[in-house]
């Protein structure tokens, strides 16, 4: 017997994908809502064709979640609702701007208005979970000897053309800080478009079901990974910009030293935490931090890939290497980066039960061991993301 119709906006993408799949196994009946968009998806969009990944028993419409009566239609007999629909890239969204808003917020918007309008929709709808973003958030939080726990802001461009990466403490003690778990209670400090977008997202969502008595939960992504990612995105995940450069025969590059600390998660432990959250009332109204608690440099990203991928003994010659590839250290920086942010996911145990599954080493084996099957169908476009930042006078310091 099923458990409810859902709705998945963005359900044929990277992520979406994985939580349809987790909602089927868990029992639910699962409709998706996608544009297919081409910076994603290539040429399906043209063929309103389903990526072969998503599963059967998934009913899939192709549609825009800027339009409203498309958006309407699917919530047509929806019991929950999971807005997963954006547009991802942070620094093409920073030249893309109007772009990036109107997909990202005014999507998000429409798909509320149709909820709240629309007399049917929101006399059903038992809960609605929107995907929110580790972005939001801009740097970390850091611990100061003299003052505790502080909220930097963003590193000075005069501290990044000298090369000096690390933060110091911000209440003016001049004393260098050291890095810890960021938790939800943070100040926001959103330094892209994307991000604005994002808190946009979280925002909405959880304000809207508020005022409509429709439980709401915002999650918190931080970086994800795993198959089905689109390799020939330049603005997509780190992980699979990196292996894509490596199938090119070139080097994973890394800006400043590489020693900037993150937190990969596996897009099945994404979807699993995705249940979780509709299935708990804990997490009402929450916002709640999605990441493994176990963060990781970018250089050991970039390591650990090349050596699953035998890049760093058999590939061809990279910087400093000895017959084989290494990680390109830039040693320069983009404008808006930030240097170290991973999460405190005591809130997510707590409210969720979850745990993470898969760690990062176990994810980067299943990763290459699909990286390789896409061998001779990925286009290595990083050099031409960098022409278009550079134009958008965005490009590396």
């Amino acid at each position: 017997m099923s458990k409810g119709k859902v709705l998945v906006t963005g359900g044929a993408g990277f992520i979406g994908s994985y939580i349809v799949e987790e909602l089927l196994r868990s029992g639910y009946d699962v409709r998706v809502l996608d544009n297919l968009e081409p910076q994603v998806h290539g040429a399906l969009a043209e063929t309103g064709s389903a990526p072969d990944y998503l599963a059967e028993d998934a009913e899939f419409i192709q549609g825009d979640v800027r339009d409203v009566r498309a958006v309407v239609d699917a919530l047509e007999g929806v019991d929950y609702l999971f807005h997963e629909a954006a547009l991802v890239g942070v620094p093409q969204s920073m030249y893309d701007v109007r772009r990036y808003m109107d997909i990202n917020t005014v999507g998000g918007a429409t798909v509320l208005d149709a909820v709240v309008n629309t007399k049917s929709v929101r006399a059903r709808l038992k809960k609605m979970v929107v995907a929110s973003s580790m972005s939001i958030y801009g740097e970390g939080a850091y611990r100061c000897e003299e003052h505790g726990t502080v909220y930097p802001r963003l590193r000075p461009a005069a501290q990044l053309e000298g090369g000096a990466w690390e933060l110091q403490c911000p209440e003016g003690c001049g004393r260098d800080v050291t890095p810890v778990a960021t938790c939800e209670d943070k100040p926001l400090q959103p330094l892209s478009i994307y991000a604005i977008g994002k808190r946009d997202h979280e925002e909405m969502f959880l304000a809207c079901g508020a005022a409509y008595g429709i439980p709401s939960v915002a999650l918190r992504y931080w970086q994800v990974y795993g198959q089905r990612q689109a390799l020939s995105n330049p603005y997509t995940g780190v992980g699979a910009i990196f292996c894509s450069r490596i199938l090119a025969g070139k080097a994973p590059p890394v800006y400043e030293d590489g020693k900037q600390l993150r937190d990969f998660i596996h897009a099945t432990d994404i979807a699993r935490a995705n249940v979780l959250a509709l299935e708990s009332e804990k997490a009402d109204g929450q916002a709640i931090n999605l990441g493994t608690g176990n963060p990781i440099s970018i250089l050991d990203v970039a390591n650990t890939l090349l050596r699953e991928m035998g890049a760093d003994q058999t590939g061809p010659d990279g910087r400093g290497g000895k017959g084989g590839m290494t990680p390109d250290v830039l040693g320069t920086f983009r404008p808006g980066d930030t240097r170290h942010c991973y999460p405190d996911i005591s809130r997510a145990r707590a409210l969720l039960g979850y745990e993470a599954n898969v760690s990062f080493a176990q994810g980067a084996r299943e990763l290459v061991s699909w990286v390789r099957e896409q061998e001779g169908k990925v286009e290595d476009r990083f050099d031409q993301a960098q022409r278009e930042l550079k134009a958008a006078a965005l490009g590396r310091a």
